[in-house]
Protein backbone atom coordinates (compact mmCIF):
# COMPACT_ATOMS: atom_id res chain seq x y z
CA UNK A 1 0.00 0.00 0.00
CA UNK A 2 1.41 3.32 -0.94
CA UNK A 3 2.62 6.26 1.65
CA UNK A 4 1.77 9.68 1.67
CA UNK A 5 2.17 12.61 3.95
CA UNK A 6 0.20 15.87 4.06
CA UNK A 7 -2.05 16.65 1.93
CA UNK A 8 -1.24 14.28 -0.89
CA UNK A 9 -3.94 12.23 -2.60
CA UNK A 10 -4.21 8.81 -0.30
CA UNK A 11 -6.57 7.08 -2.18
CA UNK A 12 -5.34 3.72 -3.04
CA UNK A 13 -5.16 2.97 -6.61
CA UNK A 14 -7.88 0.84 -7.85
CA UNK A 15 -7.72 -1.86 -11.14
CA UNK A 16 -9.82 -2.18 -13.50
CA UNK A 17 -11.52 -4.71 -11.68
CA UNK A 18 -11.69 -3.46 -8.65
CA UNK A 19 -13.30 -0.21 -10.25
CA UNK A 20 -15.95 -2.66 -11.96
CA UNK A 21 -16.91 -4.39 -8.79
CA UNK A 22 -16.68 -1.46 -6.78
CA UNK A 23 -19.35 0.37 -9.32
CA UNK A 24 -21.59 -2.39 -8.85
CA UNK A 25 -22.07 -2.77 -5.14
CA UNK A 26 -22.00 1.01 -4.76
CA UNK A 27 -25.00 1.12 -8.00
CA UNK A 28 -27.04 -1.58 -6.13
CA UNK A 29 -26.57 0.07 -2.38
CA UNK A 30 -27.27 3.43 -3.89
CA UNK A 31 -30.77 1.33 -5.52
CA UNK A 32 -31.62 0.27 -2.36
CA UNK A 33 -31.30 3.24 -0.11
CA UNK A 34 -33.22 4.61 -2.91
CA UNK A 35 -36.22 1.85 -2.27
CA UNK A 36 -36.16 3.11 1.84
CA UNK A 37 -35.87 7.20 0.90
CA UNK A 38 -38.79 6.65 -1.37
CA UNK A 39 -41.52 5.02 1.17
CA UNK A 40 -39.69 7.25 4.23
CA UNK A 41 -40.17 10.77 2.23
CA UNK A 42 -42.98 10.03 -0.16
CA UNK A 43 -45.45 8.75 2.45
CA UNK A 44 -43.75 11.30 5.29
CA UNK A 45 -45.70 14.00 4.96
CA UNK A 46 -49.40 11.92 4.94
CA UNK A 47 -47.76 10.22 8.34
CA UNK A 48 -46.82 13.17 9.75
CA UNK A 49 -50.18 15.08 8.82
CA UNK A 50 -52.62 11.97 8.65
CA UNK A 51 -51.43 9.98 11.38
CA UNK A 52 -49.13 11.85 13.86
CA UNK A 53 -51.84 14.65 14.12
CA UNK A 54 -49.08 17.69 13.38
CA UNK A 55 -49.87 21.24 12.66
CA UNK A 56 -47.27 22.93 9.56
CA UNK A 57 -45.36 24.66 12.95
CA UNK A 58 -44.90 21.81 14.85
CA UNK A 59 -43.39 20.20 10.82
CA UNK A 60 -41.55 23.32 10.71
CA UNK A 61 -39.46 22.84 14.06
CA UNK A 62 -39.37 19.18 13.41
CA UNK A 63 -37.80 19.21 9.93
CA UNK A 64 -35.53 22.02 12.14
CA UNK A 65 -34.43 20.10 14.54
CA UNK A 66 -34.20 17.17 12.61
CA UNK A 67 -31.94 18.79 9.85
CA UNK A 68 -29.37 19.55 12.97
CA UNK A 69 -28.32 16.01 12.02
CA UNK A 70 -26.14 17.73 8.99
CA UNK A 71 -24.34 20.01 10.71
CA UNK A 72 -23.18 17.00 13.73
CA UNK A 73 -22.75 14.75 10.97
CA UNK A 74 -19.63 16.59 9.60
CA UNK A 75 -18.39 15.84 13.60
CA UNK A 76 -19.16 12.25 13.32
CA UNK A 77 -17.10 11.80 9.90
CA UNK A 78 -14.25 14.02 11.30
CA UNK A 79 -14.05 11.41 13.90
CA UNK A 80 -14.25 8.55 12.06
CA UNK A 81 -11.63 10.11 9.00
CA UNK A 82 -9.09 7.71 7.99
CA UNK A 83 -11.78 4.05 8.15
CA UNK A 84 -12.53 2.45 5.33
CA UNK A 85 -15.40 4.57 3.52
CA UNK A 86 -17.36 1.22 2.39
CA UNK A 87 -18.04 0.33 6.12
CA UNK A 88 -18.39 3.79 7.01
CA UNK A 89 -21.43 3.39 4.95
CA UNK A 90 -22.59 -0.03 5.52
CA UNK A 91 -22.84 1.05 9.10
CA UNK A 92 -24.69 4.21 8.64
CA UNK A 93 -26.91 2.56 6.39
CA UNK A 94 -27.70 -0.08 9.48
CA UNK A 95 -28.37 3.02 11.63
CA UNK A 96 -30.80 4.59 9.33
CA UNK A 97 -32.75 1.18 9.50
CA UNK A 98 -33.21 1.54 13.20
CA UNK A 99 -34.26 4.94 13.12
CA UNK A 100 -36.79 3.71 10.31
CA UNK A 101 -38.40 0.93 11.73
CA UNK A 102 -38.74 3.01 14.93
CA UNK A 103 -41.48 5.23 13.09
CA UNK A 104 -43.64 2.10 13.50
CA UNK A 105 -43.97 2.30 17.46
CA UNK A 106 -45.15 6.04 17.87
CA UNK A 107 -48.40 6.65 18.77
CA UNK A 108 -48.91 10.63 17.94
CA UNK A 109 -46.41 13.17 17.28
CA UNK A 110 -43.88 13.76 20.54
CA UNK A 111 -40.63 13.39 21.63
CA UNK A 112 -40.51 9.66 20.54
CA UNK A 113 -41.08 10.16 17.15
CA UNK A 114 -38.57 12.87 17.21
CA UNK A 115 -36.15 10.72 18.62
CA UNK A 116 -36.52 7.90 15.71
CA UNK A 117 -36.71 11.02 13.47
CA UNK A 118 -33.09 11.95 14.58
CA UNK A 119 -31.50 8.21 14.61
CA UNK A 120 -32.37 7.99 11.25
CA UNK A 121 -31.34 11.24 9.89
CA UNK A 122 -28.06 10.83 11.57
CA UNK A 123 -27.39 7.93 9.93
CA UNK A 124 -28.60 9.76 6.76
CA UNK A 125 -26.83 12.56 6.92
CA UNK A 126 -23.46 10.94 7.90
CA UNK A 127 -23.81 8.67 4.80
CA UNK A 128 -24.69 11.70 2.22
CA UNK A 129 -21.20 12.87 1.09
CA UNK A 130 -19.76 9.09 1.31
CA UNK A 131 -21.36 7.34 -1.78
CA UNK A 132 -20.14 10.68 -3.61
CA UNK A 133 -16.80 10.90 -2.11
CA UNK A 134 -16.28 6.61 -3.19
CA UNK A 135 -17.94 7.64 -6.78
CA UNK A 136 -15.08 10.44 -7.82
CA UNK A 137 -12.18 8.31 -6.27
CA UNK A 138 -13.21 5.17 -8.45
CA UNK A 139 -14.05 7.10 -11.29
CA UNK A 140 -12.05 7.21 -14.61
CA UNK A 141 -10.71 10.70 -15.60
CA UNK A 142 -13.03 13.04 -17.47
CA UNK A 143 -15.91 10.58 -16.67
CA UNK A 144 -16.84 11.97 -13.23
CA UNK A 145 -20.21 13.34 -14.34
CA UNK A 146 -21.57 10.12 -15.74
CA UNK A 147 -20.08 8.14 -12.92
CA UNK A 148 -22.49 10.16 -10.47
CA UNK A 149 -25.32 10.45 -12.71
CA UNK A 150 -25.12 6.34 -12.87
CA UNK A 151 -25.22 6.47 -9.26
CA UNK A 152 -28.43 8.83 -9.36
CA UNK A 153 -30.08 6.64 -11.85
CA UNK A 154 -29.88 3.62 -9.60
CA UNK A 155 -31.03 5.64 -6.69
CA UNK A 156 -34.21 6.45 -9.01
CA UNK A 157 -34.65 2.92 -10.31
CA UNK A 158 -34.83 1.99 -6.19
CA UNK A 159 -37.02 4.94 -5.53
CA UNK A 160 -39.28 3.70 -8.26
CA UNK A 161 -39.56 0.17 -6.79
CA UNK A 162 -40.09 1.37 -3.00
CA UNK A 163 -42.78 3.97 -4.54
CA UNK A 164 -44.31 1.14 -6.55
CA UNK A 165 -44.54 -1.33 -3.97
CA UNK A 166 -45.71 1.46 -1.62
CA UNK A 167 -48.88 1.95 -4.07
CA UNK A 168 -50.07 -2.23 -4.35
CA UNK A 169 -49.33 -2.60 -0.02
CA UNK A 170 -51.57 0.58 0.58
CA UNK A 171 -54.25 0.36 -2.64
CA UNK A 172 -54.89 -3.57 -2.39
CA UNK A 173 -53.13 -5.32 1.00
CA UNK A 174 -54.08 -3.43 3.44
CA UNK A 175 -50.67 -2.88 4.82
CA UNK A 176 -50.93 0.43 6.65
CA UNK A 177 -48.50 3.66 6.63
CA UNK A 178 -47.12 2.68 9.68
CA UNK A 179 -46.13 -0.91 8.75
CA UNK A 180 -44.94 0.83 5.27
CA UNK A 181 -41.95 2.05 7.72
CA UNK A 182 -40.92 -1.58 8.57
CA UNK A 183 -40.63 -2.50 4.73
CA UNK A 184 -38.43 0.54 4.21
CA UNK A 185 -35.97 -0.44 6.85
CA UNK A 186 -35.11 -3.94 5.54
CA UNK A 187 -34.43 -2.23 2.07
CA UNK A 188 -31.88 -0.53 4.21
CA UNK A 189 -30.36 -3.36 5.51
CA UNK A 190 -30.28 -5.18 2.10
CA UNK A 191 -28.00 -1.60 1.07
CA UNK A 192 -25.93 -2.39 4.17
CA UNK A 193 -24.81 -5.56 3.15
CA UNK A 194 -23.86 -4.34 -0.20
CA UNK A 195 -21.52 -2.04 0.87
CA UNK A 196 -19.33 -5.88 1.93
CA UNK A 197 -18.70 -5.57 -2.03
CA UNK A 198 -16.92 -2.08 -2.47
CA UNK A 199 -13.09 -2.25 -2.25
CA UNK A 200 -12.22 -1.75 1.35
CA UNK A 201 -9.22 0.37 0.74
CA UNK A 202 -11.36 3.48 -0.48
CA UNK A 203 -10.85 6.18 2.73
CA UNK A 204 -10.03 9.60 3.01
CA UNK A 205 -7.32 10.01 5.69
CA UNK A 206 -6.70 13.69 4.49
CA UNK A 207 -7.62 16.55 6.42
CA UNK A 208 -10.52 16.03 8.56
CA UNK A 209 -12.08 19.45 8.29
CA UNK A 210 -11.65 21.32 5.33
CA UNK A 211 -12.73 24.81 4.85
CA UNK A 212 -10.55 26.49 2.41
CA UNK A 213 -11.34 30.51 0.56
CA UNK A 214 -11.52 28.61 -2.57
CA UNK A 215 -14.37 26.81 -1.83
CA UNK A 216 -16.89 29.95 -0.89
CA UNK A 217 -18.76 29.83 -4.04
CA UNK A 218 -19.23 25.80 -3.33
CA UNK A 219 -20.25 26.47 0.22
CA UNK A 220 -22.74 29.36 -0.72
CA UNK A 221 -23.97 27.56 -3.57
CA UNK A 222 -24.99 24.13 -0.82
CA UNK A 223 -26.44 27.04 1.74
CA UNK A 224 -28.97 28.33 -0.91
CA UNK A 225 -29.70 24.51 -1.92
CA UNK A 226 -30.40 24.15 1.64
CA UNK A 227 -32.87 26.59 1.91
CA UNK A 228 -34.67 25.91 -1.42
CA UNK A 229 -34.57 22.22 -0.62
CA UNK A 230 -35.99 21.87 2.64
CA UNK A 231 -39.07 24.31 1.84
CA UNK A 232 -40.05 21.34 -0.77
CA UNK A 233 -39.09 18.75 1.61
CA UNK A 234 -41.38 20.37 4.51
CA UNK A 235 -43.91 22.34 2.98
CA UNK A 236 -44.68 21.03 -0.86
CA UNK A 237 -46.14 17.41 -0.52
CA UNK A 238 -47.79 19.24 2.82
CA UNK A 239 -49.32 22.06 1.30
CA UNK A 240 -51.02 19.69 -1.37
CA UNK A 241 -52.63 17.25 1.75
CA UNK A 242 -53.97 20.20 3.48
CA UNK A 243 -55.30 22.56 0.96
CA UNK A 244 -56.52 19.61 -1.82
CA UNK A 245 -56.66 16.90 0.53
CA UNK A 246 -54.38 15.01 -1.14
CA UNK A 247 -54.20 11.20 -0.83
CA UNK A 248 -50.92 8.79 0.10
CA UNK A 249 -51.59 7.15 -2.94
CA UNK A 250 -51.54 10.41 -5.42
CA UNK A 251 -48.32 11.73 -3.65
CA UNK A 252 -46.65 8.30 -4.08
CA UNK A 253 -47.69 8.36 -7.52
CA UNK A 254 -46.88 11.58 -8.05
CA UNK A 255 -42.93 10.71 -6.91
CA UNK A 256 -43.19 7.83 -9.27
CA UNK A 257 -43.31 9.86 -11.95
CA UNK A 258 -40.51 11.62 -10.70
CA UNK A 259 -38.23 8.17 -10.09
CA UNK A 260 -38.79 7.48 -13.94
CA UNK A 261 -38.29 11.22 -15.34
CA UNK A 262 -34.59 10.48 -13.05
CA UNK A 263 -34.06 7.15 -14.76
CA UNK A 264 -34.11 8.85 -18.30
CA UNK A 265 -32.88 11.99 -17.64
CA UNK A 266 -30.14 11.05 -15.27
CA UNK A 267 -27.61 10.08 -18.18
CA UNK A 268 -28.02 13.36 -19.87
CA UNK A 269 -27.63 15.49 -16.93
CA UNK A 270 -24.25 13.54 -16.57
CA UNK A 271 -23.09 14.54 -19.80
CA UNK A 272 -24.22 17.97 -20.19
CA UNK A 273 -22.15 18.45 -16.68
CA UNK A 274 -18.86 16.63 -18.08
CA UNK A 275 -19.57 18.85 -21.86
CA UNK A 276 -20.29 22.19 -20.75
CA UNK A 277 -19.57 22.39 -17.25
CA UNK A 278 -21.29 23.53 -13.94
CA UNK A 279 -21.97 27.21 -14.77
CA UNK A 280 -24.68 26.37 -17.32
CA UNK A 281 -26.07 23.38 -15.70
CA UNK A 282 -26.31 25.01 -12.31
CA UNK A 283 -27.97 28.52 -13.78
CA UNK A 284 -30.44 26.51 -15.59
CA UNK A 285 -31.00 24.05 -12.45
CA UNK A 286 -31.76 27.23 -10.29
CA UNK A 287 -34.00 29.42 -12.86
CA UNK A 288 -35.99 26.67 -13.07
CA UNK A 289 -36.49 26.30 -9.47
CA UNK A 290 -37.22 29.91 -9.49
CA UNK A 291 -40.28 29.89 -11.77
CA UNK A 292 -41.72 26.49 -10.06
CA UNK A 293 -41.55 28.59 -6.66
CA UNK A 294 -43.20 31.34 -7.64
CA UNK A 295 -45.99 28.68 -9.01
CA UNK A 296 -46.39 26.99 -5.39
CA UNK A 297 -46.72 31.00 -4.02
CA UNK A 298 -49.16 32.06 -6.61
CA UNK A 299 -51.56 29.60 -7.75
CA UNK A 300 -53.17 28.52 -4.66
CA UNK A 301 -54.00 32.19 -4.40
CA UNK A 302 -56.22 31.90 -7.84
CA UNK A 303 -59.74 31.80 -8.21
CA UNK A 304 -61.12 27.70 -8.32
CA UNK A 305 -60.90 26.69 -12.07
CA UNK A 306 -63.16 23.54 -12.13
CA UNK A 307 -62.85 21.80 -15.69
CA UNK A 308 -65.46 19.99 -16.70
CA UNK A 309 -66.12 16.96 -19.36
CA UNK A 310 -68.15 14.18 -20.75
CA UNK A 311 -66.82 10.69 -21.76
CA UNK A 312 -69.27 7.51 -22.45
CA UNK A 313 -72.54 9.42 -21.07
CA UNK A 314 -70.73 10.40 -17.46
CA UNK A 315 -69.79 13.63 -16.77
CA UNK A 316 -66.34 14.03 -14.60
CA UNK A 317 -65.21 17.89 -13.44
CA UNK A 318 -61.93 18.29 -11.58
CA UNK A 319 -59.82 21.12 -10.11
CA UNK A 320 -57.20 22.73 -13.01
CA UNK A 321 -55.37 24.55 -10.41
CA UNK A 322 -54.34 21.10 -8.48
CA UNK A 323 -53.25 19.10 -11.44
CA UNK A 324 -50.74 22.31 -12.24
CA UNK A 325 -49.31 21.95 -8.95
CA UNK A 326 -48.89 18.18 -8.94
CA UNK A 327 -46.85 18.79 -12.29
CA UNK A 328 -44.66 21.78 -10.32
CA UNK A 329 -44.57 19.09 -7.57
CA UNK A 330 -43.05 16.29 -10.04
CA UNK A 331 -40.61 18.67 -12.35
CA UNK A 332 -39.52 20.38 -8.68
CA UNK A 333 -38.59 16.96 -7.63
CA UNK A 334 -36.99 16.10 -10.69
CA UNK A 335 -34.83 19.04 -11.34
CA UNK A 336 -32.52 17.75 -8.17
CA UNK A 337 -30.92 15.54 -10.45
CA UNK A 338 -28.91 18.69 -11.94
CA UNK A 339 -27.18 19.36 -8.62
CA UNK A 340 -24.34 16.83 -9.34
CA UNK A 341 -23.32 19.69 -10.95
CA UNK A 342 -22.40 20.89 -7.09
CA UNK A 343 -20.16 17.40 -6.43
CA UNK A 344 -18.51 17.47 -9.82
CA UNK A 345 -17.30 21.19 -8.80
CA UNK A 346 -15.76 19.93 -6.17
CA UNK A 347 -13.99 17.06 -8.29
CA UNK A 348 -12.62 19.84 -10.43
CA UNK A 349 -11.47 21.87 -7.70
CA UNK A 350 -10.44 19.40 -5.01
CA UNK A 351 -7.17 16.87 -4.75
CA UNK A 352 -8.66 13.49 -4.03
CA UNK A 353 -8.01 13.22 -0.46
CA UNK A 354 -10.05 16.37 0.27
CA UNK A 355 -13.32 15.33 -1.70
CA UNK A 356 -15.21 13.64 1.66
CA UNK A 357 -14.37 16.38 3.90
CA UNK A 358 -15.17 19.00 1.26
CA UNK A 359 -18.58 17.34 0.75
CA UNK A 360 -19.39 17.34 4.09
CA UNK A 361 -18.87 20.83 4.44
CA UNK A 362 -20.60 21.26 1.75
CA UNK A 363 -23.59 19.23 3.63
CA UNK A 364 -22.86 21.14 6.46
CA UNK A 365 -23.42 24.81 4.99
CA UNK A 366 -26.36 22.68 3.71
CA UNK A 367 -27.70 22.22 6.60
CA UNK A 368 -27.17 25.18 8.18
CA UNK A 369 -29.99 26.73 5.77
CA UNK A 370 -31.99 23.01 6.24
CA UNK A 371 -32.14 23.44 10.09
CA UNK A 372 -33.17 27.13 9.77
CA UNK A 373 -35.65 27.53 6.82
CA UNK A 374 -38.17 24.89 8.26
CA UNK A 375 -38.68 27.11 11.17
CA UNK A 376 -38.94 30.32 9.30
CA UNK A 377 -40.75 28.44 7.06
CA UNK A 378 -43.61 27.51 9.39
CA UNK A 379 -43.54 30.67 10.89
CA UNK A 380 -44.41 32.81 7.60
CA UNK A 381 -47.24 29.66 7.24
CA UNK A 382 -48.95 29.92 10.50
CA UNK A 383 -48.92 33.73 10.39
CA UNK A 384 -49.02 34.88 7.11
CA UNK A 385 -49.85 31.95 4.99
CA UNK A 386 -48.65 29.11 2.75
CA UNK A 387 -47.19 31.78 0.20
CA UNK A 388 -44.64 33.27 1.66
CA UNK A 389 -43.64 30.52 3.02
CA UNK A 390 -42.29 29.78 -1.00
CA UNK A 391 -41.55 32.99 -1.70
CA UNK A 392 -38.82 32.31 0.85
CA UNK A 393 -38.06 29.39 -1.79
CA UNK A 394 -37.89 31.38 -4.57
CA UNK A 395 -35.74 34.18 -2.96
CA UNK A 396 -32.86 31.52 -2.41
CA UNK A 397 -33.28 30.43 -5.97
CA UNK A 398 -32.86 34.17 -6.90
CA UNK A 399 -29.63 34.32 -4.88
CA UNK A 400 -28.23 31.11 -6.20
CA UNK A 401 -28.63 32.22 -10.03
CA UNK A 402 -26.66 35.29 -9.02
CA UNK A 403 -23.87 33.42 -7.32
CA UNK A 404 -23.55 30.64 -10.12
CA UNK A 405 -22.87 33.37 -12.28
CA UNK A 406 -19.47 34.23 -10.74
CA UNK A 407 -18.17 30.32 -10.87
CA UNK A 408 -15.90 29.66 -13.43
CA UNK A 409 -17.49 28.50 -17.20
CA UNK A 410 -15.30 25.36 -16.36
CA UNK A 411 -12.98 24.58 -13.22
CA UNK A 412 -9.76 22.86 -14.02
CA UNK A 413 -9.07 19.78 -11.96
CA UNK A 414 -6.59 20.37 -9.08
CA UNK A 415 -3.07 19.65 -9.90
Amino acid sequence: MPSSQGNEIQHVPLSPEERRRGFLFLTIFNLMVGFMFAMVMGLGANYIKEVMGATAGQVGWFEGLRETCGITALLVLAILAGFSEPRVTMAMALLMAVGVAGYYFPEKFGWGFILVGMIWSEGLHVWMPLPRSMALAMAEEGRQGRRLAQLRRAMAVGNGFGLLLAYLLLKFSGVTLRQMYLVAAAGAVVGALSCLGIPRNIKTPGPRFVFRRKYRLFYVLCFLDGWRKQIFVAFAAFMLITKYQTPATTIVILYGVVQVFKVVVSPHVGKCVDRLGERQVLTFYFACVLVLFLGYALIPLLPPRIVTFSMGGDTYSFSLWVYVLYGIFVLDNSLFVFNIALTTYVGRLAPKNEYTPTLSMGVASNHVAAVAMPLVGGILWMNFGPAFTFLSGALAALLSVVVVLRVPRRSQPQQ
